[in-house]
């Protein structure tokens, strides 16, 4: 097969596995371009199933990519479970790098190789799925000259990955899966320069590179951004603010990326299972005092039992606000007790 003028690469996250089959088949073996597929599936779990069932509904040559696979047109590359997906030159990349908005393969870690290897000669697709994968890939995409799409939220098994992307990024297309097909072939049929020759933003070519593990201290990150007081939430390291693009985005020098929407959300986690720890020690030290207090006498007795009744009063506030996700209540005052109710 002859190598491609084009790489069209897709994410896709829940529903996927029909979004997908019903794409593929919309594509001819004669496309002058190579499809790469990051689907999100469990680490444990086999890509070969899904490759057969895409290999049955398509003219492409499906396949599960291999490490320094030379790409080729009319082919389809599926990320393999827990590998990232790269793009360097005319060659796929199989790497268990960092996660990238806690996914490994990450759509954005595919969307912005493919952008720096290929340049305006890139078509980004993002289908259905959750959260936020693909949407900071789809911007640099746009930034070397590529072009997005994304499927029609209306359409969408899950609609919150397109909806993403659409929120953040001046997407080119939204389309039901059934018109995507058409236009994909159209858009790689149309003469680009040649890769290489577009303007790459240095930046792009310095995370493109951590991906790939040539580089990734704190000296290449600075360049990327300015520190700021928060930690990663995967390995504690120091993040750093990006300052390019349209979407706002953090990095650590290890190599973990996220957009502000899924660091947000991976702290809303992280701060939820501390409160959880902090009810049962708070359970625990009610435990004890009810002990204390129907162990003692006098004075002793009545201030253990004085303690009791206000623990419990912070146990009830926490697990309500646990429970319904929202503030304490009111007090009879109209004040609410916040951090008061944890010390």
């Amino acid at each position: 097969m002859p190598t491609p003028s084009h790489v069209i690469v897709i994410g896709t996250s829940a529903g996927g596995m029909l979004a997908l089959t019903r794409l593929v088949e919309q594509l001819p073996a004669t496309l002058p371009a190579a499809v790469l597929v990051v689907q999100h599936l469990a680490p444990d779990s086999s890509g070969e199933p899904l490759v057969e069932r895409l290999s049955q509904h398509s003219g492409l040559r499906c396949t599960l990519a291999r490490h320094e696979e030379t790409l080729q047109a009319g082919t389809l590359y599926l990320a393999p479970p827990d590998r990232h997906l790269l793009v360097k030159e005319t060659q796929v990349l199989v790497t268990k790098g960092p996660r990238e908005n806690n996914y490994r393969p990450a759509a954005d870690a595919l969307f912005r190789s493919a952008a720096v290897a290929f340049g305006p000669n890139v078509v980004g697709v993002v289908l259905t799925g959750m959260l936020h994968d693909g949407t900071a890939g789809l911007d640099f995409i746009k930034r070397c000259g590529g072009v997005a799409l994304v499927q029609d939220p209306a359409d969408a098994e899950y609609p919150s990955m397109p909806e993403s992307a659409m929120r953040n990024v001046e997407v080119d297309y939204v389309l039901p899966i059934d018109m995507m097909g058409r236009v994909l072939q159209e858009l790689v049929g149309i003469p680009t320069p040649a890769p290489g020759s577009a303007f790459i933003p240095e930046d792009l070519k310095v995370e493109a590179a951590i991906a790939e593990r040539i580089v990734g201290n704190i000296e290449d990150v600075r360049k990327l951004g300015q520190q700021v007081p928060i930690t990663c939430p995967d390995c504690g390291g120091a993040l750093w603010e990006l300052n390019h693009g349209s979407v706002l985005r953090y990095r650590c020098h290890t190599g973990h990326s996220f957009t502000a929407d899924a660091l947000l959300e991976k702290s809303q986690d992280a701060m939820e299972e501390t409160l959880w720890v902090a009810l049962r020690m708070m359970e625990e030290r009610k435990n004890l005092l009810t002990s204390m207090a129907s162990h003692g006498t006098g004075a002793w007795s009545v201030q253990q039992a004085e303690k009791l009744e206000e623990i419990k009063q912070h146990v009830n506030r926490l697990r309500e606000f646990l429970l319904n996700g929202g503030p304490a209540p009111a007090r009879p005052d109209g004040s609410h007790e916040d951090e008061s109710a944890l010390r």
